[in-house]
C-alpha cells in the first residue's frame, strides 16, 4: 500500500489546508483518561437508545485502531457494528506501531480479497487508523464503499514533534517503519478522496489538534463535530450513532450527513469542503 503522510509543504495545485497546528492544551491531555471513561459509562448507559439505530444491509466494516492500540482497543466499536448488523472485522495485526512492513503489507491483503469481489467494505479508522484508512481509500476505490476516520490528524507533518501529543512515542518507533514512506507527498498537494469519507473530530482532542482532522477538498467529503476525547471516539455514543447513519447509507446513494432530533443539539457539520477538488 502507498502511504503519503503530509510533510507540511505545497507544491500541488490545491490551496494549501492550515499549517499553524498547535498542540492541544495540556488539560485537555491530562484529563483525556477521565473522559473516556466517562463516555465508556455513557456508552455502557446508552446500549438501549444505541440498539434503535438503524441497522445495516450486512456488508463488510474493517475497524483500524489507533496509534499503540491493536483490536482489544476496537471491541466497543466493533461490538456496536455487529449488533447492527455489520460483518465487524477486526484488523489483527496486533499494535499499531505505525507503517511498519509488516503493517502495510498486511492491510494491502485484507483489501485485495475485496478487489475481485462484488462485495464492497467499508473502513472505520481511529487516529493513525483513520490515515491508513484514507489510504486504502485512495489505493482501492473500487473495494471500498466508504471511509471514517475519528480523529485522525491527517493534515499534520509525520515528523513535527511541535503539534501532536503523540508525537514523541510516534517517533520513537520511528526506526520500525517501512522505507516506503521516505517520500512524503503533502495531503494539500494530493487530489480529493475517491470515495466517501467522513472526518469525525472533536474540538476538545487533547491528543491532536483538532484542525489537522478535517479535509475541505471533495464532492463526497465532509466533517462532523462531536463533543468529547480523542481517547474516547471509539466508544463514544454520539459517534457511534453517526457511523451508524453514514453505514447505513446504501452503496453508491451517499448524502451528507443531517443531524435531527437530540442529535442536531451535539452535533455539528463543517468546515464545508468545496465542491470540486
Amino acid at each position: 500500500m502507498p502511504l503519503f503522510v503530509s510533510d507540511g509543504a505545497h507544491k500541488g495545485k490545491h490551496a494549501p489546508m492550515p499549517t499553524t497546528f498547535r498542540r492541544p492544551h495540556r488539560s485537555l491531555l491530562i484529563t483525556e483518561l477521565a473522559r473516556s471513561v466517562a463516555e465508556f459509562q455513557a456508552f455502557t448507559t446508552a446500549v438501549p437508545y444505541l440498539r434503535a439505530l438503524p441497522r445495516g444491509d450486512g456488508h463488510p466494516v474493517l475497524v483500524l485502531p489507533g496509534f499503540t492500540g491493536d483490536d482489544r482497543t476496537t471491541v466497543s466499536l466493533r461490538w456496536f457494528l455487529a449488533d447492527r448488523g455489520y460483518r465487524s472485522m477486526p484488523w489483527g495485526l496486533g499494535r499499531n506501531l505505525g507503517p511498519t512492513d509488516r503493517i502495510l503489507d498486511g492491510l494491502d491483503l485484507l483489501l485485495e480479497a475485496f478487489t475481485t469481489s462484488d462485495e464492497r467494505v467499508s473502513i472505520v479508522g481511529w487516529s493513525l487508523g483513520g490515515i491508513f484508512a484514507r489510504e486504502l481509500g485512495r489505493t482501492y476505490p473500487s473495494a471500498i464503499r466508504s471511509v471514517i476516520t475519528l480523529g485522525s490528524p491527517f493534515q499534520l507533518a509525520a515528523n513535527d514533534r511541535e503539534q501532536t501529543h503523540a508525537s514523541e512515542a510516534y517517533e520513537a518507533v520511528a526506526e520500525l517503519h517501512s522505507t516506503r514512506v521516505k517520500d512524503l507527498v503533502p495531503e494539500a498537494a494530493r487530489p480529493g478522496m475517491p470515495v466517501p469519507t467522513t472526518n469525525i473530530f472533536t474540538r476538545s482532542d487533547g491528543v491532536v489538534p483538532w484542525q489537522s482532522c478535517v479535509d475541505v477538498r471533495g464532492a463526497q467529503c465532509e466533517n462532523i463535530r462531536v463533543p468529547g476525547s480523542h481517547s474516547g471516539l471509539g466508544h463514544n455514543p454520539v459517534v457511534l450513532a453517526v457511523i451508524a447513519d453514514r453505514l447505513a447509507q446504501p452503496d453508491g446513494e451517499w448524502r451528507p450527513y443531517a443531524a435531527t432530533g437530540c442529535m442536531s443539539a451535539v452535533v455539528r457539520v463543517g468546515p464545508v469542503p468545496s465542491s470540486t477538488d
